[in-house]
């Protein structure tokens, strides 16, 4: 365990999307440095490979629920809280892709976008900065937004939009809670090499898959660069960095 500045001893950080991708590397990357960590997603099984990968698993705290299930989710903090104690910080990792043209795009489709990678994070860090469940002494709140957040890609729309909304939430976020101590920022990654990017649309055939690395000067990412951006983030090292958003692309947005 590290004990410089980017030390998470005895903190306490909910993590969402810990079955997987970014959300599972953060898990383990954030046990390495000495924190506690609650892991949220909807799959048992895949949250339990997550422990097994884990520094100290019996330290962590396994939670099956989905983001979506609003009234599960302020039981499932409340449950944390009383295990592991108060929070320290939130890392909203789960979230949905897509391409889809502007005329595929339906109301419902927008909707059910906007519930899992907005209203899902924003929910379930309202619960998690209640008076009562996260530290007296302050925090930090990271949301994994995207860089079609602030670029535009054909066939993004959907996506970016509501990588956009979470931008935007973070910046009044930060002043709002700055009184509290608790700083809020988002990363916006570039293309990083996921489960879920597996089946992404530019997976289907060699030459899509080399345009979209051409993108990006530096290569296709790994879960491990927005692992280590969050840690930057959530740890005392960034205690004057709030309302930012921090791009992290390979170089994506240079082009």
């Amino acid at each position: 365990m590290s004990e410089s500045i980017f030390s998470l001893k005895d903190k306490f950080i909910l993590i969402t999307g810990a079955s997987s991708g970014i959300g599972r590397q953060c898990a383990i990357t954030f046990s390495e440095y000495g924190a506690r960590v609650a892991l949220f997603g909807r799959d048992q099984n895949r949250l339990e490979e997550t422990l097994g990968m884990m520094k100290q698993p019996s330290d962590h705290v396994i939670c099956s629920v989905d983001l979506l299930e609003y009234k599960q989710i302020a039981d499932a903090v409340k449950v944390v809280v009383n295990k592991q104690g108060l929070i320290d910080g939130v890392v909203n990792c789960a979230g949905i892709s897509t391409t889809l043209p502007l005329n595929a795009i339906s109301p419902g489709k927008m909707e059910d976008f906007f519930r899992v990678n907005v209203i899902g994070a924003v929910n379930l860090t309202r619960n998690a900065l209640k008076l009562a469940h996260f530290s007296v002494n302050g925090g930090s709140i990271v949301f994994i937004s995207s860089v079609m957040g602030v670029t535009g890609e054909s066939g993004k729309a959907l996506y970016s939009m509501t990588k956009g909304a979470l931008i935007s939430a973070v910046r009044s976020m930060a002043v709002e809670l700055a009184t509290r101590r608790i700083r809020v920022n988002a990363i916006s990654p570039g293309v990083v090499d996921t489960p879920m990017s597996k089946h992404a649309v530019y997976r289907k055939d060699e030459s899509s898959i080399n345009r979209i690395k051409s993108l990006h000067p530096l290569g296709l990412g790994q879960s491990a660069d927005v692992a280590n951006a969050s840690l930057f983030l959530i740890s005392d090292a960034a205690r004057w960095i709030t309302g930012t958003n921090l791009i992290v692309d390979g170089g994506y947005s240079t082009k």
